[in-house]
């Protein structure tokens, strides 16, 4: 929670400060010619100084852990460069989504190599240090706002740089092949859009499906926890008509990129199959580190995401 301070102890705090700055002779007009001087103890005058070092030793503790994340992120896929990429497709068989549960799979990093798999664990164990560091207390702040939700911590596009999460993981050695994934919130509006631009495959062709759209309606649940009801996709494919991209918008009932894709998958290839609907749990994410190019968030599913903000320039290159 932001800390606010007590009207009612401004004068006594304008005095210290004013002593603390010029002396105990400084002139205070909170104070009456006729009070006694105030006695300010080493203790009391050492309080900003205390307080100023303490928030320098943090901002520069999560500069250097921002670092190590990223480079820890870099060696990651150098990794999967060297030892290959997991082979997430669509739906259960593919695993990319529960078989009960119906929510999104953790990628298993281990499956890869043992060097990919200890790559990825730091890069967690990093995201662990960060959380007891985050310098936003409530991260979900004006979000919904129409006045100041241009102001929210949350407001902008994040770049996505890691995720244990297996439907927002693609790889080119996929059936859905290798994507770019970004995720953009209207703090105004109180919407989130995730956006999922496809890569050309391989041999240099372009994918049929070129972006994916699924729009968010996001409400703050409390200071770090953000509600989510998924409204409706816009799929756009490189298939064009009249000289324009052909797009498709269809609602989306669960909270699951997968279920769209799924569909979208069984419409063109294989037919729809048929079976029990299973009840979809409630989707929300809570942030565990938030500043003004870092965003860290953890899912109801127990998946983690990294994200960063354009202007991170440390980060740029792993945004390419």
């Amino acid at each position: 929670m932001m800390m606010t301070s007590l009207s009612g102890g401004r004068c006594l705090l304008t005095t210290l400060f004013a002593l603390i700055a010029a002396g105990s002779d400084a002139f205070s007009p909170c104070r009456s010619a006729s009070a006694s001087p105030l006695f300010v103890s080493p203790s009391i005058s050492g309080l900003g100084a205390t307080s100023s070092a303490q928030s320098s030793s943090s901002s520069s503790a999560a500069a250097n852990l921002k670092s190590q994340l990223l480079d820890a992120i870099s060696t990651l896929r150098s990794l999967q460069e060297r030892d290959g990429s997991f082979s997430v497709d669509f739906g259960v068989k593919g695993g990319e989504i529960n078989a009960t549960s119906r929510a999104p799979q953790k990628v298993d990093y281990y499956a890869i190599s043992r060097d990919v798999g200890d790559a990825a664990e730091k890069v967690v164990a990093l995201t662990d240090e960060l959380e007891k560091i985050s310098p936003t207390d409530e991260p979900t702040k004006y979000l919904g706002d129409k006045q100041k939700g241009d102001q929210a911590p949350l407001n902008g596009p994040w770049k996505l740089l890691f995720t244990t999460a297996a439907d927002a993981s693609f790889s080119k050695n996929s059936t859905r092949g290798s994507a770019k994934v970004q995720n953009i919130v209207d703090g105004m509006r109180g919407r989130i859009t995730n956006v999922i631009d496809f890569q050309p495959k391989e041999d240099g062709s372009a994918p049929p499906l070129k972006q994916l759209n699924v729009v968010i309606k996001a409400k703050a649940e409390s200071e770090k926890r953000v509600g989510l009801v998924f409204k409706y996709a816009k799929a756009v494919f490189n298939k064009k008509l009249f000289g324009r991209n052909l797009a498709l918008y269809i609602p989306v009932p669960a909270p699951f990129i997968t279920r769209l894709i799924v569909l979208l998958s069984r419409i063109f290839k294989f037919g729809r199959k048929k079976g029990a609907e299973r009840k979809v749990p409630k989707a929300y994410f809570d942030v565990i580190y938030l500043d003004k190019s870092l965003r860290i968030h953890r899912t109801g599913d127990d998946n983690l995401f990294v994200q960063g903000k354009e202007e991170w320039d440390e980060a740029k290159p792993l945004f390419q």
